[in-house]
């Protein structure tokens, strides 16, 4: 069975299930998971806590299969928590995975919880996590998109009693506080209960309306960003955003020529689809052959119409370009710093990508 976040609270007030799986890359949202989780058991009755961490190829299996069959005398059930922090259980993990998963509903008193990381689909269509999704509560926990952030704080707020201004004035507000925490949901969090302590609700309940300047002068910079995040914006036409997330990289101490392979790749790839369409290849197939997928195909499907060959035949020379200059070697008409050099690229990529959408044929 499997849930949305979103579902699981509704689903514990109906009642535990024996076996649940949580999956995904957001630590902050799987933890807030478990926890709720936890809390419905302990809320059952009197529970005991056993944690397993599975680290390498020898760890030990029949110590978490027996403990689904002892009970302790001072509480009424127990939560056994399996923790397999590289989503790799082996052979032995992968057989006991499934034992597991056709005993929960047994195993009276024992509530199972498996947590794991963000896993490919190879091993979503494995047999040791196909069991434990037909026998338990499989719940995927996927980061907060940047497009969805604000309304994610905006959530948060109102849970703590406080709410941005109505308008464009809370609009701004949400935006500011999404540039300041992108990428970093844990200290989003910490940076939101901030905010319930310098600005408590109001007495009776009221919601603290709270105004651009008292966001501006609380709230941290601790956005964290990536090279994939960095390729998605750019292909998004967002150029304020590029800003900032090449300046975030260049101060965390990214490597220069990470970030030139993520631009010229994106490139390539546009150039590469953008020629076999003109071929007369359909853009699906193309970009299937070109291994573009999930987010990237949205993006894709949307920027290649906008742009002709001969402007992507441009930037392929300027990424060549680049690549020189990163490895220390001048370029004619380009900045000799590396980062200014990738600033102006990417920026170069980022209008293309923005530029008009094409008019419709009569």
């Amino acid at each position: 069975m499997q849930l949305a976040p979103a579902q699981l609270a509704a689903h514990l007030q109906k009642g535990l299930r024996p076996l649940y799986v949580l999956h995904g890359d957001e630590p902050l949202l799987q933890q807030e998971a478990a926890d709720a989780i936890r809390a419905a058991a302990r809320a059952a009755g009197p529970a005991e806590r056993t944690v397993y961490t599975v680290a390498g190829a020898h760890f030990d299996w029949s110590e978490v299969l027996a403990a689904g069959g002892s009970l302790s005398l001072f509480a009424d059930r127990q939560i056994v928590e399996i923790r397999i922090p590289s989503g790799k259980p082996g052979k032995d993990g992968s057989t006991a995975l499934q034992q597991l998963a056709a005993n929960a509903a047994v195993q009276e008193g024992t509530i199972t919880l498996v947590m794991l990381p963000r896993l490919d689909k190879a091993t979503r269509t494995g047999a040791w996590f196909g069991a434990l999704e037909q026998h338990g509560v499989s719940v995927q926990i996927d980061p907060v998109e940047r497009g969805a952030l604000p309304q994610w704080i905006a959530q948060r707020l109102q849970r703590q009693g406080q709410q941005v201004a109505p308008g464009d004035e809370g609009q701004r507000t949400l935006q500011f506080f999404a540039d300041r925490v992108e990428g970093n949901l844990l200290a989003a969090h910490q940076e939101i209960q901030k905010l319930a302590l310098l600005h408590p609700a109001e007495p009776g309940g009221a919601p603290r309306v709270l105004t651009l300047e008292q966001v501006e002068a609380a709230v941290a910079n601790v956005a964290r960003y990536d090279v994939f995040k960095l390729s998605e914006a750019v292909l998004g036409g967002q150029p304020a955003r590029v800003q900032r997330m090449l300046d975030g990289l260049q101060a965390e101490g990214e490597a220069e020529v990470l970030v030139h392979y993520t631009l010229a790749e994106d490139i390539r790839a546009l150039k590469r689809v953008k020629d076999a369409v003109d071929a007369g290849r359909p853009l699906p197939m193309a970009m299937r052959e070109q291994r573009i997928w999930g987010v990237r195909e949205k993006l894709f499907e949307r920027v290649l119409p906008r742009v002709e060959a001969r402007m992507l035949a441009r930037l392929l020379q300027s990424a060549h370009q680049v690549d020189g200059i990163v490895k220390g070697l001048p370029q004619d008409g380009w900045p000799r710093n590396g980062w200014q050099a990738l600033h102006r690229l990417a920026q170069q990529l980022c209008r293309v990508c923005a530029g008009p959408a094409p008019r419709a044929r009569n």
